[in-house]
C-alpha cells in the first residue's frame, strides 16, 4: 500500500498485546535506571562508560546488544529485539551526551555564578523526582525507551519486525575540540553509516508532541575589526579604532533583524529562532590594550525549506546591509557549523502511527497539532540519511515539585518527575506494536 492510504486500525490481538505490555511498565525500575544513567557522567565525546553500561543493561534484558567505538573515549550502543520475520524494523533513539561538563572550571561563570544541583552528578532521588545533570535530557529519554522495550520483553511479545534501541554520542549541538571535535550529531552519523539503521525511526525528547519536521542549524562567527589600542590614548586619535563599540552596534542591528528572520521562515512545525550566543574580545589579564578584533557568535535555526548554503547567502545580505547603514562597522564572517533541517511527509506511516499513538494515550481526543518550535535534535540528520523519523516526547518541565536548589533557564536539563514518563512510554509501546506487529506490505514496504 502507499504511504498515503488509510491507516488500518489495530486488531484485537494487537490491542491485547498493548495492554499486556503496559501492565509490565515498572515505575520503580524506570526511576532506578534514570538515576543510574545520571550517575555515569557522559559529556560530549566521552560517552564510552555510559554506552558500555547500556550495552550490558540491554544484554541483561535479553537483547542482542553491541558497543560501537568511535574513538578511545566515545562510542555508540544499540540492542536488537529480533522479530520473527516479515515485519518492519523500528529504531527507538536517544542520544547519550550531556551539554555541560559538570566541572566548575569549565562551566562557571557561563552557567551562572555557581553550579546548581541539576548541573552536577551524581543523581539525587527525591521521591519520584530525579535531579542531576541530564536527568531530563538525555537520561530520561534513554530510560523511557529502555523501559518500553523491557515491558515488551516481559509481556512475551513476539513481533514480526525487529525493534532496535540505539543511543549515540555527540548528539548535543556543541563541539568538543578537546575530545576529537565531537558533537553536531557526529555519533548518529557514525552509527547509521556503519550499518545500524531501520525502516522507521522514533526519537524521544522533551515536549509531549508529534513532530515530523526537524530543525537544522547554522553557526556564524563574525569578526568585527579595529586596531590594537592602548588605554592611555585619547579617543579619536588617528590610527586607533575600537572593535568593541562597532561590535555593540552590530549586535543591536542583528538583534533587531532576528525576529523578522523568524517570521519570514515559518513552516508547518518550525519557527526558526536565532540567538547571539557569545562575544569574545581581548585579554582579560591585559585590559590596558583594547582588542583589535571582537568576535560575535550566532546560532540561527533553519527549516526544511532552507539550506545551510542559502542561510549563508541570506546572512551575508543582512551583514552587508548593516555595514552600509553603519560605515564604522568593519567585519568579516564565516559559517563555522551547520546541520540541514529535514521533513517527513505527514502522511507517512510512521507519522500517522505516532499520531494515533498520541491520541490513544490522551483518551482518544484528536491531536490538535504541534506548536512550532526550533529545538534541534539528531532526527534532522537521521532523516537526511534516509530514515523516516518522528519525534515524540514527554511533558517538560512537567510536574516535578519545585526544586529550590536548581537554577532558572535551561540549567542542566536535570530534573525529571518519573510519573511524567509513564504515558509517553505507553505512546511508544502503541507505536511499536502498531508498526512492528504488521507485515511489511501493511506499512507500505516491499
Amino acid at each position: 500500500m502507499s504511504m498515503t492510504q488509510r491507516h488500518p486500525p489495530m486488531s484485537e490481538a494487537q490491542h491485547a498485546l498493548f495492554e499486556r505490555a503496559c501492565a509490565q511498565i515498572d515505575a520503580n525500575r524506570l526511576k532506578r535506571l534514570v538515576a543510574d544513567l545520571v550517575d555515569i557522567h557522559s559529556p560530549t565525546g566521552a560517552e564510552r562508560p555510559l554506552a558500555e553500561f547500556m550495552r550490558g543493561h540491554l544484554a541483561g534484558m535479553g537483547l542482542s546488544a553491541s558497543y560501537q567505538p568511535i574513538t578511545a573515549q566515545a562510542g555508540n550502543v544499540w540492542g536488537r529485539l529480533s522479530g520473527e520475520g516479515g515485519g518492519a524494523s523500528l529504531m527507538l533513539y536517544a542520544p547519550l551526551d550531556t551539554h555541560l561538563e559538570a566541572n566548575p572550571a569549565d562551566d562557571v561563570p557561563w552557567v551562572g555564578a555557581s553550579m546548581s544541583r541539576d548541573m552536577t552528578v551524581p543523581a539525587s532521588v527525591r521521591g519520584d523526582t530525579v535531579v542531576g545533570l541530564g536527568a531530563s535530557n538525555p537520561k530520561a529519554m534513554i530510560a523511557a525507551l529502555t523501559e518500553a522495550v523491557n515491558a515488551l520483553v516481559d509481556a512475551g511479545a513476539r513481533l514480526p519486525g525487529d525493534v532496535l534501541l540505539a543511543c549515540a554520542g555527540g548528539g548535543m549541538p556543541v563541539v568538543a575540540p578537546q575530545r576529537d571535535h565531537a558533537g553536531l550529531s557526529n555519533g548518529v552519523m557514525h552509527l547509521m553509516t556503519h550499518g545500524v539503521t531501520a525502516d522507521f525511526g522514533l526519537v524521544l525528547k522533551p515536549w509531549d508532541e508529534v513532530y515530523y519536521e526537524h530543525p537544522g542549524l547554522c553557526w556564524f562567527k563574525v569578526s568585527v575589526e579595529g586596531t590594537l589600542g592602548y588605554a592611555g590614548v585619547p579617543r579619536g586619535t588617528p590610527g586607533f579604532r575600537s572593535s568593541i563599540l562597532p561590535a555593540a552596534r552590530l549586535i543591536e542591528a542583528l538583534e533587531a533583524w532576528l525576529p523578522d528572520y523568524t517570521a519570514q521562515h515559518l513552516s508547518d512545525q518550525i519557527e526558526p529562532q536565532g540567538w547571539i550566543s557569545g562575544v569574545r574580545a581581548g585579554w582579560p589579564e591585559r585590559p590596558a590594550f583594547p582588542s583589535a578584533v571582537t568576535e560575535i557568535y550566532l546560532d540561527l535555526r533553519i527549516g526544511p525549506q532552507q539550506t545551510p548554503a542559502g542561510m549563508l547567502a541570506e546572512f551575508s545580505v543582512q551583514m552587508r546591509d548593516i555595514m552600509r547603514r553603519f560605515p564604522e562597522i568593519r567585519a568579516r564572517w564565516e559559517m563555522i557549523g551547520s546541520i540541514p533541517a529535514s521533513r517527513v511527509d505527514p502522511d507517512h506511516w510512521i507519522v500517522r502511527s505516532a499520531t494515533r499513538a498520541w491520541q490513544h494515550t490522551h483518551g482518544g481526543r484528536p491531536y490538535p497539532g504541534a506548536p512550532r518550535m526550533s529545538g534541534q535534535t539528531d532526527a534532522a540528520v537521521m532523516a537526511k540519511l534516509g530514515l523516516p523519523v518522528v519525534r515524540l516526547g514527554f511533558p517538560w518541565p512537567g510536574n516535578a515539585p519545585q526544586q529550590t536548589d536548581c537554577g532558572e533557564g535551561l540549567g542542566g536539563m536535570g530534573v525529571v518527575h518519573v510519573p511524567d514518563l509513564i504515558d509517553p512510554i505507553k505512546t511508544v509501546l502503541y507505536l511499536i506494536i502498531d508498526t512492528c506487529s504488521r507485515s511489511r506490505a501493511e506499512v507500505g514496504l516491499t
